[in-house]
């Protein structure tokens, strides 16, 4: 296949050019960019030197039409604009932004801000949410692949929630993530200063992957229902945990919540459910597509936690984007995502 990566200097296509550098099926990848044009990528980033020496290209809807996949990890509001107009003109398209994720436009604009995709585009595009909408991502040509945070939430809830073994109107959703979650644009917040040994909540009730998580649960649980959702930056680079505490439905025991993962996962390659130790961290799934998930229910409250970890830019992004393609095109999901965890 020919791969095209639209917004490469970024840490998400940083790691799609890591991923795709040996996948079996990709014969050639471009780079391409909105502000580095004509810079040699390896001087950019001198760890791929001798791997990707060439300059950095001009994005050109033209040119775009040429690419079996193109994958798009810009910042939101830049694919609304950018990805429509190549819908049915070739390309498979894999959104990596928040740009189509929501499929009310009053949302979107409400939570990020911006000016929403066009409807009729918005309406043509699947959530990659792998394990949950497989088929509809096999037959779409547009992806909004989700974000980190709802991946590892959603993960991790909706089986229970869709099987009504937890009650989701008393849902409290704490997640920590590490710094690359924020791009590598400078600002105040990611500045080593303010962020080492230091642990900061930001976005309180505020965050835009709210509406994500329950548009998710509505539509792969089956209950609308406001969750509320706190987000934390830690001083490290990569992973996420996402520690969620729900109230269990009345006689349900913590064995009936590990089974029910237990079967709904099975044979999925990339959902672990780890209840046989009592260590967990985000370290066991670093640098891999894992998203591993532990379930303790306290009998002094009759409440679940649920735990779940994965690594933000890999199964929080790049790793699932390449997993939706590899099911768009019939490939086996683990294709070029075998990668053992980098725990050390």
């Amino acid at each position: 296949m020919k791969i095209g990566i639209i917004g490469a200097t970024g840490y998400g296509g940083l790691e799609l050019l890591r991923l795709l550098h040996n996948h079996p099926e990709v014969e050639q990848i471009d780079l391409f960019t909105s502000s580095d044009e004509g810079k040699s990528f390896s001087y950019k980033f001198p760890h791929t030197t001798n791997l990707y020496d060439q300059p950095l290209l001009k994005i050109d809807h033209d040119q775009l039409k040429s690419y079996d996949v193109l994958f798009a990890s810009t910042p939101a509001g830049v694919t609304s604009r950018l990805l429509p107009p190549l819908i049915g003109k070739g390309p498979k398209l894999i959104d990596l932004s928040g740009d189509f994720r929501l499929k009310d436009t009053t949302e979107y604009e409400r939570w990020y801000k911006k000016t929403a995709a066009p409807t009729e585009a918005i309406e043509q595009s699947a959530y990659g949410l792998t394990e949950w909408n497989s088929q509809e991502i096999r037959n779409t040509q547009l992806i909004a692949n989700p974000g980190c945070y709802p991946t590892a939430v959603l993960l991790s809830l909706l089986p229970l929630i869709k099987e009504k073994l937890i009650d989701a109107t008393a849902l409290i959703i704490d997640a920590k993530s590490g710094v690359s979650g924020a791009g590598n644009t400078p600002g105040p917040m990611t500045h080593f200063s303010e962020t080492n040994e230091n642990l900061t909540i930001y976005k309180i009730h505020e965050h835009q992957h709210i509406p994500e998580i329950e548009q998710g649960i509505e539509l792969f649980g089956a209950q609308k229902t406001p969750v509320t959702f706190t987000t934390h930056l830690i001083p490290m680079t990569r992973g996420i945990m996402a520690t969620s505490y729900a109230p269990i439905t009345s006689g349900v025991t913590e064995e009936q919540l590990v089974n029910c993962l237990k079967e709904t996962y099975a044979g999925r390659p990339f959902v672990r459910i780890m209840n046989e130790s009592t260590e967990f961290c985000t370290k066991q799934v670093a640098g891999s597509n894992y998203c591993d998930i532990h379930v303790k229910v306290d009998p002094r409250t009759n409440r679940a936690t649920i735990i779940s970890v994965i690594d933000n830019l890999v199964k929080g992004a790049a790793g699932q984007a390449v997993q939706n393609m590899n099911v768009q095109f019939g490939l086996d999901e683990t294709t070029g995502l075998t990668q053992v965890p980098l725990f050390i």
